[in-house]
């Protein structure tokens, strides 16, 4: 039986890494995942993927952070606690530094959240009659109707 060749033991400290980004995780946490020191756990990692185990997992926390920037109406500092940073004012300037514009001006980049839930016609077409009938209230509910197209069918928001 052959040794487990060293990288795999750094992918078990990336996938924790990329699994738990959110929480307080520590090269310490990263380099025990390796089953390695933390000295010799930082250099290997270095050496398998060009980056530090920090500034590997600050990127997936900051792009974690992006994501939901563009996506959701989140306030900055939810966002920064959400993903694992401690500080809004570390989280701003690392963020900065990464994609070249605060988090604020790069929500403004992007369209409104909202305009990415989109609601099928049909749904706000039912949704939206009264829910109370003034016809007939007391009585039992009559048969229903066939179904007759009209215009309103024909125009549904895509």
């Amino acid at each position: 039986m052959s040794p487990v060749p060293p990288a795999r033991h750094l992918l078990r400290a990336k996938d924790l890494a990329d699994a738990r980004y959110f929480e307080h995780l520590t090269v310490a946490d990263l380099a025990r995942a390796a089953g390695l020191s933390r000295a010799h756990f930082s250099q290997e990692f270095r050496r398998a993927f060009g980056e530090s185990p920090h500034a590997y997992l600050l990127t997936r926390r900051l792009e974690r952070a992006a994501a939901l920037l563009r996506t959701t109406d989140r306030p900055v500092t939810e966002i920064c606690l959400a993903v694992g940073l401690q500080g809004l004012g570390s989280f701003t300037t690392s963020f900065t530094r990464t994609y070249g514009c605060s988090p604020t001006a790069y929500r403004a980049r992007y369209p409104p959240a909202a305009q990415y839930a989109r609601v099928p016609s049909c749904v706000l077409r039912a949704y939206g009659r009264p829910q109370h009938r003034t016809f007939r209230e007391a009585g039992p509910d009559p048969a229903p109707l066939a179904f007759r197209p009209t215009d309103s069918d024909d125009r549904e928001d895509k």
